[in-house]
């Protein structure tokens, strides 16, 4: 039988396949040892942590994957079942290499694997991930060498209250007014994590916040909805029960509950950069007030981030650094700058604090805290953070993404005053009124070309997109040029 490609599934940060197709347990195994042999054993890491999402498929994968982790004489430690910021935790607090069995928001038939270096450090095709991949298929083609003399031992560690511990002491709600919150897990490890950060489990004092608990119960089948908050429609049944209900906000997670989406008591989604630029504004204060010079303080934000995010950090005495999109960029360039805080459009939340990682629930414990700590209603407390209109991220499967990209950019430098920047795809900036700007991107997991549009009215935004989208999707007979 031929063994799959793993570069077909080996993404630019994470492994994300069909199991069995590309994700068996063979491959599992590879990579497993490949990992131990190019990371662990060169870190000097006498273990790797495993943690796991609710998947049918992940046990037995976590299984195969700790056995090549063994017989290449590194420990394999399970912690189970266990959100992806779970793991983070785990690698960071016990400074080991870790790997995360999750396919995240993606449907039921696909698994993947999200790895890191010890303290939660970030791996890519840049920094070693590809030695990993070419490893692994080595040993897919041509035999998994003999395992060593002295293999690693398997152990097992439940680290759930610590994690929930920990995120309690980052912030406490201990003294906010009382909250009614509706949490969407959509089946996904939410359902796992919340009620142990939020709850009284393992001996935590009880919070004022009364919690509506939807679809909590662990199942990766996802039988209500996709676990993908970003697309609207999975946000319908959160956005109802938040108003039947009379609740304060709404929370949603996805599959691997790093990424957490806010809706305000009306129903309404909060922008993520929005969230960005509130936590940003709680952390620089913090900073401050531990005797830090605020022009010291630096915030990380990706560049398709609202540019309210850099002018309300600036307003606040600190320094906004752009970055690509991608969680290993945004930890690099986290830990390059020493960050205290980064934010991306995704609706991953990264801390220094948490080892430079992404954690949507600490996330959603500053949203709470504001709320909670102000008289106003959500919609009210985050209209400062909103000062601009955006498309939100439109894809479009086209046959030639050089090609599209190449025509929106005949167009934006047809329109004078227009600044170009290829940090990230192509983005112009036009500065003169009225304001607006627009990223097109091909996306690192997706055969996808990615347009995000910012303007200072909707009229103009609304005018920029269709403009765009035209000159991108031009042999689409449903959009007409203009």
């Amino acid at each position: 039988m031929t063994s799959p490609r793993l570069a077909d599934f080996v993404k630019a940060y994470d492994v994300r396949g069909l199991v069995p197709q590309q994700l068996s347990q063979d491959v599992a195994r590879a990579i497993g040892g490949a990992f131990a042999e190019q990371v662990a054993i060169p870190e000097g890491a006498d273990a790797v942590v495993i943690g796991h999402d609710m998947r049918p498929s992940s046990p037995q994968l976590v299984a195969a994957f700790a056995e090549g982790v063994v017989a290449r004489g590194v420990d394999a430690l399970l912690i189970g079942l266990c959100s992806t910021d779970g793991l983070y935790y785990a690698s960071g607090t016990l400074d080991l290499p870790g790997a995360m069995f999750t396919a995240s928001h993606n449907p039921a038939e696909y698994n993947g694997i999200k790895l890191c270096r010890a303290g939660a450090r970030p791996i890519s095709t840049d920094t070693g991930l590809d030695q990993v991949r070419d490893r692994a298929q080595e040993w897919l083609d041509q035999g998994e060498p003999a395992a060593v003399a002295t293999p690693g031992v398997v152990q097992e560690r439940d680290l759930l209250a610590e994690y929930a511990a920990l995120l309690r002491q980052l912030v406490d709600l201990r003294g906010i007014r009382p909250l009614k919150v509706v949490v969407d897990a959509a089946n996904g490890m939410g359902g796992h994590t919340v009620p142990a950060v939020l709850g009284t489990g393992a001996g935590l004092e009880a919070l004022p916040l009364e919690i509506v608990p939807m679809y909590f119960e662990l199942d990766g089948t996802f039988p209500n909805h996709p676990a993908n908050p970003l697309e609207p429609d999975n946000l319908r049944d959160l956005q109802a029960a938040v108003r039947m209900h009379g609740a304060d906000l709404g929370l949603a997670f996805d599959g691997d509950a790093d990424r957490c989406f806010v809706v305000d008591e009306h129903g309404d989604p909060v922008s993520a950069s929005a969230v960005t630029a509130l936590v940003a504004c709680r952390e620089i204060e913090r900073a401050v007030a531990a005797g830090t010079p605020a022009d010291e303080v630096r915030v990380v934000h990706n560049l398709i981030s609202s540019r309210a995010v850099p002018e309300i950090v600036a307003e606040h005495g600190a320094l906004a650094v752009r970055t690509r999109v991608g969680h290993s960029f945004i930890k690099a360039d986290m830990a390059h700058h020493q960050a205290i805080f980064g934010g991306e459009h995704s609706a991953h939340y990264y801390f220094q604090d948490f080892w430079y990682a992404d954690t949507g629930m600490l996330a959603a414990l500053h949203v709470l805290a504001a709320l909670g700590a102000d008289r106003r209603p959500l919609s009210e407390v985050m209209r400062e953070y909103t000062r601009y209109v955006t498309s939100g991220e439109i894809n479009s499967s086209v046959a030639d993404k050089a090609a599209a990209a190449a025509r929106v950019r005949e167009w934006a430098l047809g329109q004078g005053g227009v600044v170009e920047d290829t940090l990230d795809g192509l983005t112009y900036v036009h500065e003169e009124a009225p304001m607006w700007w627009l990223n097109v991107r091909g996306s690192n997991t997706e055969p996808l070309l990615r347009l995000n549009v910012e303007a200072a009215d909707e009229a103009t935004m609304a005018a920029v997109r269709d403009a765009a989208l035209t000159r991108i999707r031009i042999h689409d007979k449903e959009i007409q040029p203009i």
